[in-house]
């Protein structure tokens, strides 16, 4: 286990320490961010935190909300995590209020997602890095 996973688990469980939670690992890279989202999986599980993981390789929304969300609260105990990790739709302007924290991950030169709530850089995925960005940086047409 990285430094990262921890950091990241450890920031997640301060802003939402209790209750069904919602995460979701996305990035430009749906294979990656299901390793990604793997290793966060295993940092909260090592903090004591019962997780459940999905993985979506398209990001439907609505196949997303009823196979994967709707099941997850109907069903799962309180204090569950639900980490979902696939491609960048994940985060799209109808999917994003699903989720209580939002992962973005990416590698080299790919640009970050604004409204993750972390961003971690795998060029090195035994080495993850946590990078902040500066969105002012982005192209005004970023995101649109």
């Amino acid at each position: 286990m990285t430094d990262t996973w921890t950091g990241i688990a450890a920031e997640f469980l301060h802003l939402y320490p209790r209750g069904k939670r919602l995460l979701a690992v996305a990035g430009a890279d749906a294979e990656r961010s299901r390793r990604a989202a793997d290793d966060l999986a295993a940092a909260l599980t090592d903090a004591g935190q019962t997780v459940e993981r999905a993985h979506t390789a398209e990001g439907d929304d609505e196949a997303l909300r009823a196979d994967v969300i709707a099941p997850f609260r109907a069903g799962a105990a309180d204090g569950t995590v639900l980490i979902v990790s696939g491609p960048a739709a994940l985060l799209s302007e109808k999917s994003r209020g699903l989720w209580n924290f939002t992962l973005w991950q990416l590698a080299g030169d790919e640009q970050p997602h604004s409204v993750a709530s972390a961003l971690v850089d795998l060029t090195d995925p035994a080495n993850p890095s946590r990078r902040f960005a500066d969105y002012c940086a982005l192209p005004a047409s970023f995101g649109a």
